[in-house]
């Protein structure tokens, strides 16, 4: 009876949100290599000694790496390639581990608890998302000309939720909200990414001059603005505010005002092409991963005339506030996966040149 008593306990934690006992998951995604395993029981129970485990694991991987490398065996050895092949596939599982728990650790390192997997709930109004409001605690990882643009994409892809209150319930299935929140995470991915390059030039005092003036090129509403896919719902909105006020960085020495909405536009097509791209096979796995352990794998049934079935989707019901922590989430998640792969590729060699 002990296991069952233990598993409906643990059920009812992760249905609640609720992450106080040390045994209850701090992310959705459960590890499944040896070392992924080590470092998540590193991480609940000394978190400190988080960073040092993770530096000392990279290390392993690249002496495996280099020790595959010197060994001399013929290259039609065949059994020799599928050995090699194996290996690999168990260093990239490890790999991706590694980088989800430096996210994890992001969350932990911040008092944000990670949301748990959506589930059916005994509430009458069908509603799953009991995880509590962290907005401020989201916010607060970002910088405030990065918040500027989030608000921004909330609006876009909530649409007018400010016209009623955020307890508001709406129904949506589960596809869609999977849809959302991976798209989410590619925009924090890319947002972090060109934040960082326009901090590094605001600081450097190298912004381009009256860039604000050449975007103009970019105001005209069409297609082209959009950085994805129309279904990843994610596009920049121009700068309604010509003069930079407002959510703007004010250049104190010089008197003026920068948005880095405004410099978004005004970078060329090939660049946000290049931000917006996901570096590595193990960040797009990690999205992936991350979304179906929310979620769960879509069940989509492709037919006979080639059209998909998703007749077999379930349909939630979410409050706005809940979708809007979703999405913050998201955009965290994509955030601190930026940091991650950067970190870790700063101590072990992996992204594709």
């Amino acid at each position: 009876m002990a296991p069952d008593k233990y598993r409906a306990r643990y059920l009812t934690m992760r249905a609640s949100g609720e992450s106080d006992d040390s045994l209850s998951p701090i992310a959705p995604v459960q590890f499944e290599s040896p070392v992924g395993q080590l470092l998540a029981q590193i991480l609940r129970t000394h978190p400190h000694l988080l960073p040092a485990a993770i530096d000392q694991q990279l290390e392993n991987l690249q002496s495996d790496k280099d020790d595959q490398k010197k060994e001399t065996t013929p290259s039609q050895d065949l059994l020799y390639k599928r050995i090699a092949e194996v290996k690999e596939k168990e260093r990239q599982r490890t790999l991706e581990e590694i980088i989800y728990c430096l996210i994890a650790q992001k969350f932990v390192d911040n008092e944000i608890s990670m949301i748990p997997k959506i589930m059916a709930t005994s509430d009458p109004t069908g509603r799953v998302d009991f995880w509590p409001n962290q907005e401020q605690k989201l916010e607060s990882v970002h910088s405030p000309e990065a918040f500027e643009m989030i608000q921004s994409h909330l609006s876009l892809v909530l649409g007018d939720r400010v016209v009623g209150p955020l307890s508001t319930i709406v129904e949506i299935s589960k596809i869609k909200l999977g849809k959302l929140y991976a798209a989410s995470v590619m925009y924090g991915y890319f947002l972090r990414r060109v934040d960082q390059r326009f901090q590094l030039e605001r600081t450097m005092k190298t912004l381009p001059e009256d860039f604000n003036k050449d975007q103009a090129r970019f105001e005209d509403p069409n297609p082209g603005k959009q950085l994805w896919d129309p279904d990843s719902l994610i596009r920049v909105p121009p700068d309604d505010d010509n003069n930079g006020d407002g959510g703007g960085y004010m250049d104190t020495l010089e008197g003026k005002s920068y948005r880095l909405r405004s410099y978004v536009m005004y970078l060329d097509s090939e660049t946000l092409q290049r931000y917006a791209t996901i570096r590595s096979k193990e960040a797009i796995s990690l999205i992936e991963k991350q979304t179906q352990a929310l979620f769960g794998r879509p069940d989509i049934q492709i037919l006979d005339d080639g059209s998909l079935d998703t007749s077999n989707d379930e349909v939630v019901s979410i409050t706005f506030d809940g979708l809007t922590m979703l999405v913050l989430e998201a955009v965290a998640f994509g955030s601190f996966l930026w940091d991650a792969e950067s970190y870790v590729e700063s101590k072990y060699h992996f992204l594709k040149s």
